[in-house]
């Protein structure tokens, strides 16, 4: 993992910082002093003159790629607004086990947290809230002849942004059943790969105090 100072950096503005977030750090700080370091401390040591709320939007620990983290409360202020009227556009790539038919399509579930089982959401059709997810297949492998070998690249958008929301559409029956490779919430047992492949591809956004668009990306490290 990255050292304090080492976080990649794809580009900055006026009060916003665009970072590459590894796999494996939190966005925000845990519970306990072991689970301190995270985005937003690695941002202020990179950025000391930061002020306000730094974390606008999150990546589950596991996942990896972009983020845009706000400078100072303004900028967190119109950045988090664009974000709740989704006219940020977010874009991940994943790869899922099987082999998932079809080009692409549109998943819509409403699910909430287990109460019981944190942080796992369950899939609740009448509380859960509703989550969006636009994805495409951009590519297959299916060289091995055991079946459990074979993989299913995709690309997903998201309309709506909840937790944990490209996963449960990987793996709920009712979404594309094939869960992400490397998912210890939501994957298949016996799953070994070091980490889970998912990461955050390309992020578009209208600088909130220039107006102007900007398109950053990050191609997967997988």
């Amino acid at each position: 993992m990255n050292a304090p100072g080492e976080l990649p950096v794809v580009c900055a503005g006026d009060g916003w910082v665009v970072i590459d977030k590894p796999a494996g750090l939190l966005s925000v700080p845990g519970i306990g002093p072991a689970n301190q370091i995270c985005v937003a401390s690695y941002v202020q040591s990179l950025f000391p003159e930061a002020t306000g709320p730094l974390i606008v939007h999150r990546l589950d620990m596991e996942t990896s790629g972009l983020m845009v983290v706000a400078l100072n409360s303004e900028t967190h202020r119109k950045l988090s607004m664009a974000f709740e009227q989704r006219v940020i556009e977010k874009k991940y790539v994943g790869v899922v086990h099987g082999d998932v038919r079809g080009s692409g399509g549109v998943i819509e579930l409403r699910h909430r947290v287990d109460l019981d089982n944190r942080p796992k959401q369950m899939i609740d059709p009448e509380r859960g809230r509703l989550a969006i997810t636009q994805w495409r297949v951009i590519g297959r492998n299916e060289a091995g002849a055991d079946s459990d070998s074979v993989r299913t690249r995709l690309e997903f958008k998201l309309i709506t942004g909840r937790t944990h929301q490209i996963r449960i559409a990987c793996s709920a029956g009712q979404g594309l059943n094939a869960p992400l490779v490397g998912d210890s919430l939501y994957g298949v047992t016996g799953d070994e790969s070091p980490r889970m492949l998912l990461h955050a591809t390309s992020l578009i956004f209208t600088s909130p105090n220039n107006r102007q668009t900007v398109r950053t990306v990050s191609p997967p490290p997988f």
